[in-house]
Parts: structure tokens; C-alpha cells; sequence
């Protein structure tokens, strides 16, 4: 239930949601968050204080990279202790990548930080932004045993509040755009706002929050397909100064069974390079040994990025690389649940 007194701090970085048709054009761009606001009047209706900080300049979500990450940190540190919950408004399409990258960056955080936004923009007839706002602050502000619901960060979208490193956009034309393929939602909301407690995650230990903004940034993403020619693989895995690479596999973490293919990974490994493995299915898990073409890679030292989506695995590896840990510790981190991003 909401208490009276109850403080967010509600945080407008860009998006959809804010978004305006520019004078003679069909193109839609961001708008100062005083218009998202007037078109809101619901806010003040709220038992909770909401108070409002905007990005300067406003980022369109293609934008966000982890500089912008180390700043919404940034942010949410410098106001901690000021406020009992964080709602973030948020492009969609790297959505998913700001709320994995935040999960790991916001160390001991017992508070809700809850991403959201909209498929249309706040002022058009049928804009599901206004809904996915409201309850975002809801659920932000909901308090119970003096504690905070959902001290995690999530992403809320159309009815549905999910872990935000579980969490993956799968549509830009509907309204319910996200989903989490791995792990169950942590609250469905109707007429009331129904919490999967059991699923939520709640700190064993009350510690000071402590942000991580050194993130590595030499790291790639590789999309096993068919037909990969020996030059592609060579010209991604041999990339300047390369530190990490996710690499997306078929089914349960299979890939081919070339033998110039396996020598490049080899090779790679042998460098130094950090290369792990998940399925490009949207849901499952990848299971080395389950076939011949999963566990030849894997004896050749490929990390098990298990049912991590692209966007967990991506981020915690920026994030475990950023921290200096060795080759070792880095597998060990990788196959490890420091937030609720893997089931174990």
C-alpha cells in the first residue's frame, strides 16, 4: 500500500514517451518534460511527493551507451537517501540494456528503481504511456512492513513489472513490448496490483548502496549464423584490443563444428579473450554437452552464460571486465547470480 509521505523521484531521460511530431516533418523527437507533465494531471492526485529531475540534453534511447548508465547511476546515488523509490523514463528500444547494466551497477540497492515508458507518445489519443507511468509510481511508492515491495530494478510495461536484467523488448507495434522469457513477473497489475513475492528479490543485509561506473567497453556481440565465412570470423574475434565477446549460439548454446572455427575460438581464448555463450532463442538456457555441437566449444574454454538474455550477459560482462578480475575469476563471476539475472 502506499504511505503518505512516501517520496520518488521520477527521472525523464527521453523516449516515445516524450516525444512530439517536429513542424513539417513525420519524424518524432523529444520534447521538455513540462509538456509531458501538463499532459498529466493524475500526478497530483498521488499520496506520494513526486519530485521530477530531466536530462539535459534529453538522450533518444538509440543513444544510451554506458556513459549514460554511469550518469543515471550517478543520479540515483546522488539522491539515495532522499527519496523511498526511482521511476526512469526510458526509450524501449535499450531499455532492457540500461536495466541490466543498472542491476549490476547499483550494488546493494533496497529500493525500487522501476524503468518505464511508452510505444506512443504521452499526448496521443491512445497513448499506453499514461498507464504504464502511473503504475510504475504506484509500485514505487508501494510500501509494506515499512519496506519497500520491489527493491529491485525493473522494467514495467503494459500491465506486466519484470526484472529488469531479465527482461527483453520483443515488439515495436504492440503495447505489451516486453518480455521475460526465463524468469516470471514480479507483479501483473488489473484492478489490483497482484505481487509474485516469491519471485521478488529482497537484500539479506541492510549495506550502503555503492555504484560501479567503470565498465569496460571492448567488448562485441556475435550472432552465429549460417554460412559464416572463416575472413568474418577472424576480422571479429581479432578486433582491436578486444577484452570480451558475447557470442549468441543456436538452441541450447550450439554452434558449428568447423575446425577453422573451433582453432579461431581457440586461438582467441588462448589471448586472453573472454568469450561467452548464450542462446539466441528467446527462451531456454544453453547447456554444453546436451549435444556434440555445444560441448566442443565449451572444453575449449567458452564461458556458460546459462539463460542469460543478450542484454545481462552483455552488460555483466562490461561490468565484470571493468572491475579487473582475471580470465579465472571472470568465469566463475559469469556462472554466478549476482542479481537474479541467472536461475541456478
Amino acid at each position: 500500500m502506499q504511505k503518505s509521505g512516501t517520496t520518488i523521484l521520477l527521472i525523464y531521460t527521453g523516449g516515445t514517451i516524450g516525444m512530439i511530431n517536429q513542424p513539417g516533418s513525420e519524424a518524432l523527437a523529444p520534447v521538455d518534460f513540462n509538456e509531458i507533465s501538463s499532459q498529466l494531471p493524475e500526478l497530483k492526485r498521488f499520496e506520494c511527493k513526486i519530485d521530477t529531475l530531466a536530462f539535459d540534453p534529453i538522450r533518444d534511447s538509440s543513444n544510451a551507451d554506458p556513459a549514460f548508465w554511469s550518469q543515471l547511476a550517478e543520479i540515483i546515488q546522488k539522491h539515495y537517501y532522499h527519496y523511498d523509490g526511482f521511476v526512469v523514463l526510458h526509450g524501449t528500444d535499450t531499455m532492457a540494456y540500461t536495466a541490466s547494466a543498472l542491476s549490476f551497477m547499483l550494488e546493494n540497492l533496497d529500493k525500487p528503481v522501476i524503468l518505464t515508458g511508452s510505444q506512443l507518445p504521452i499526448g496521443v489519443l491512445r497513448t499506453d504511456g499514461k498507464e504504464n507511468l502511473l503504475t510504475a509510481i504506484e509500485i514505487a511508492s508501494d510500501i509494506k512492513n515499512g519496506q519497500p515491495v520491489v527493491p529491485e530494478v525493473c522494467i514495467f510495461f503494459q500491465n506486466s513489472l519484470f526484472r529488469g536484467n531479465r527482461t527483453t523488448k520483443h515488439s515495436a507495434e504492440y503495447f505489451h513490448a516486453f518480455r521475460s522469457y526465463n524468469y516470471p513477473s514480479l507483479a501483473e497489475t488489473g484492478v489490483h496490483i497482484n505481487y509474485n513475492f516469491k519471485a521478488i528479490q529482497y537484500p539479506a543485509n541492510k549495506r550502503p548502496l555503492s555504484i560501479h561506473t567503470k565498465l569496460e567497453l571492448r567488448v562485441g556481440l556475435l550472432k552465429v549464423f549460417p554460412g559464416m565465412s572463416k575472413e568474418w570470423i577472424q576480422s571479429c574475434l581479432h578486433a582491436p584490443e578486444l577484452k570480451g565477446l558475447v557470442l549468441e549460439t543456436y538452441g541450447s548454446g550450439n554452434a558449428p563444428t568447423s575446425k577453422w572455427f573451433l582453432e579461431e575460438l581457440e586461438e582467441a581464448i588462448a589471448r586472453g579473450l573472454v568469450i561467452v555463450n548464450v542462446t539466441q532463442c528467446q527462451a531456454g538456457s544453453v547447456e554444453p554437452g546436451k549435444y556434440e555441437t555445444s560441448r566442443l566449444i565449451h572444453e575449449l574454454g567458452v564461458v556458460n552464460g546459462r539463460d542469460m538474455t543478450t542484454e545481462s550477459a552483455l552488460t555483466k560482462l562490461m561490468f565484470l571486465l571493468g572491475k579487473g578480475l582475471d580470465t579465472a575469476e571472470l568465469g566463475i563471476y559469469m556462472n554466478r547470480s549476482l542479481c537474479g539475472e541467472i536461475s541456478l
